[in-house]
Formats: structure tokens, sequence, C-alpha cells
């Protein structure tokens, strides 16, 4: 077989590769009779060169390439027939600026591989930028929480050159005795776990957040039972929840009211009730002023969340009484952190973790016997047509 790594083409562009050249190396240590070449590319965060020194092969022409391997979207024009492709294709939810993508794999009788469609036996994700999500979100929700209160003022993240200096920034973070919502139990709270406890900030208790107050700056981690009850009031658990999502309201309120800082690292499920609505941040209980929303989904379960905010620009005020966009410092305005390609502020260290994770769960498969069929239950579609799990996508690219 033979595996060539893609050049990212969209725009804004995207510095991440799948694999770093040391990765490259120990795949081919690993798989002695694979071939493996890389795309040249102006703006990767790791060089041409740096591919080279250590004997992998620049190639700009993939089309005698097996399997085509990337981190974003290809585009249509550079889609190449016949092949197996490797990226997260943003389809498998029906989002409409990807339906003429699909179509284009479809007519050219692509085996397209979704990474966001690798699973276990037991559905558990193998492979994502989910940790480097919620690593930098938690460390842009500090910046704003720092401009807004001007207490300190951090480095931003993508002027760091990796994880390490973007560390170093956070010695600079003075807290007094706030309160910290964090939601979630995935790879993005753990990225957001892992960056509270460098800080330092304190783990306490539901029961103890709710009825303590503290002399130093505090979190509390909240999972999905946490914040959602059944609306007749009978026994609710995490089991009926799923299954019967919209006999459920939020009770995120009483969390709100006692906190200053929201990082939201949860995933949303459809016809989920939203975690707080327009109406309940207008209210005079809603204690919240700086919200980082990692999911980032807008007009969706985080009232806030207007509109994406970007690398360059992280920080938006939502003003709850007009529902628009307002300065984000003023005591009345959320501060509002909601990137959506959050990743990216850190491509080398992002890069290096998704690496790990392909070696370590998906080239065994790819390259191997792939007895839980973990590639073909991630596989969209192939020879011109969708693949039975994903048949449901037939009236999204008829259009």
């Amino acid at each position: 077989m033979k595996i060539g790594i893609l050049r990212e083409g969209k725009t804004p562009p995207d510095k991440r590769v799948v694999l770093t050249p040391k990765q490259c190396v120990e795949v081919k240590h690993k798989y002695p009779k694979l071939e493996l070449v890389v795309q040249p590319s102006p703006i990767r965060k790791f060089l041409d060169t740096e591919y080279t020194a250590l004997g992998i092969q620049i190639q700009e022409d993939l089309s005698d390439c097996d399997v085509l391997i990337g981190v974003k979207e290809v585009l249509k024009k550079d889609l190449i027939a016949e092949k197996t492709y490797f990226f997260f294709s943003h389809t498998i939810k029906e989002q409409s600026y990807n339906r003429y993508l699909l179509r284009k794999m479809l007519e050219l009788n692509i085996r397209m591989v979704d990474y966001e469609a690798l699973t276990d036996v037991n559905g558990k994700r193998l492979v994502g930028f989910g940790r480097y999500a919620g690593i930098i979100g938690c460390y842009n929700g500090f910046l704003a929480y720092g401009k807004r209160t001007g207490k300190f003022n951090l480095k931003r993240a993508y002027k760091c050159e990796d994880r390490k200096e973007m560390e170093s920034e956070l010695k600079k973070i003075k807290l007094p005795n706030i309160k910290i919502i964090i939601t979630g139990s995935g790879r993005v709270s753990k990225g957001v776990l892992e960056l509270l406890n460098i800080i330092g900030v304190k783990e306490v208790s539901k029961k103890d957040f709710l009825n303590n107050n503290f002399e130093e700056a505090v979190f509390v981690r909240l999972t999905t039972m946490d914040y959602n009850t059944r609306i007749d009031g009978t026994e609710d658990s995490k089991t009926d929840f799923y299954a019967n999502p919209k006999e459920y309201q939020s009770d995120f309120m009483k969390y709100a009211k006692l906190s200053d800082f929201f990082i939201a690292g949860h995933y949303y499920a459809a016809y989920s009730p939203y975690l707080f609505t327009r109406k309940d941040a207008k209210s005079l209980d809603f204690k919240i002023r700086t919200i980082v929303d990692i999911s980032c989904d807008v007009d969706g379960p985080i009232a806030s969340t207007i509109r994406t905010s970007s690398i360059t620009d992280p920080i938006y005020g939502y003003n709850p009484v007009t529902e628009s966009v307002d300065v984000f410092n003023k005591e009345e305005v959320i501060s509002v952190v909601a990137i959506d390609n959050l990743p990216c502020e850190l491509p080398k260290d992002a890069s290096e973790d998704f690496g790990h994770e392909m070696i370590k769960h998906v080239l065994p498969c790819l390259l191997g016997e792939d007895v839980d069929e973990v590639i073909a239950r991630a596989t969209i579609c192939k020879k011109g047509k969708l693949t039975e799990n994903y048949s449901y996508l037939q009236n999204y690219v008829d259009g």
C-alpha cells in the first residue's frame, strides 16, 4: 500500500497535519512494506525539509497512492477518482455546505472514511482534536476573563510556538474567589481539566458549589444528568434521557446564579433541552459573565452563542437585553469565546496528539486485520454508493 499525506487546501489556512515527520518515521519502521509520501505545503507547521531530513519523500502528484489522508475537507477540484480518502468530511450531519463534496465523491467512486465515524465496538470515538479544543478553549476563556476584568493579559495562543510556551503564560493568571462551571465528560472536557489543573484551580463537589462560599477560585464539573430533569418530575436517568430527550428540561440555572465563568465542553444531542435560553440570560439571577462555548453551536443550547468568533478576534460581547453583539467588557454584557477551529491555534501539538491516536488506533486496522470493522463502520461511501450505515444521506445528496 502507498499512503499520501495531503496538504490542507481550505481557507482560512490550516497548519495541522495527520502525521508529523517523526511519526512518519515511526510508521515506516512499524510497517516496512508501506510506502509513505507527503505532499509539499507552504503553510504546514512542519516544513517540507523536516520530512526530507528524516528520509520521508515529498511528492506533489499523489495519483499513484492508494490512500490519501488529510485533516479537513479536500477541495472538490483536488479529488482523485477511485481513491480511498480519510478526512473530516462534515457530511454525516447533513451539513448543507458539503452536499456537493459528497456528491462529487460519489461521482468519482471514492471510498470516503470519516474520522468522526471511527469508533470502537462500544461506539467510542478513536481519533479527534477534542482534547486540544478543550485545552485551547480553556486558555482562551482565561484570556477573555483577564481582558474583561483587567486583572491580567495573556498572549494569544496562536502566537505561541507550542503548548509549552502557552503554558508559561498561565503564570500571569491571578484569580479572585470566582466559581467556574465546566460541562462534559469526553475529550474536550478532559482537555479543559488538564489546563485547570496546571493553573491550580480547585475542584469542588456539586453540593459544595451550590451551598458554600470559598476564599479561592473553584470549579465544578457537570455531566448530562446534573443539569437535566424530567418535565413531569418523575425519576430521571441517563438511559431515559437519551431515549426521550424531549421529556426533559434544563436545570442549569441553579448553577448559573452562583457562577462567574462557564466553559462548555459537552456534546449537544438533537432534541436535548437548551442549557439556558435568551430569556434565562435576561434574568437577574443569571450571574455568568464569561462563557467559552467550545462546541460552538450557533443559536443552539447556549443562548449567548449568536455567532462564531475567530482565532484573531476571539471575544465578542452578548447583550442579554438586546440579544445582540455588544462591547464585551460592559458590566451587563456576557463576554463570549466561540471559536469553531480551536486546535488550529496550536497546530504542532494538536497534530502530534492526533497522529499518536492514528498510529495507535487506526493504522493497525487499515494496514492489518480489521476484525472489529472499524474502517467499514466509518466508510461513508464507496464504489459510487452510500454505505448501508449512511444510506440516510441519500435525500441530502439528492438535494
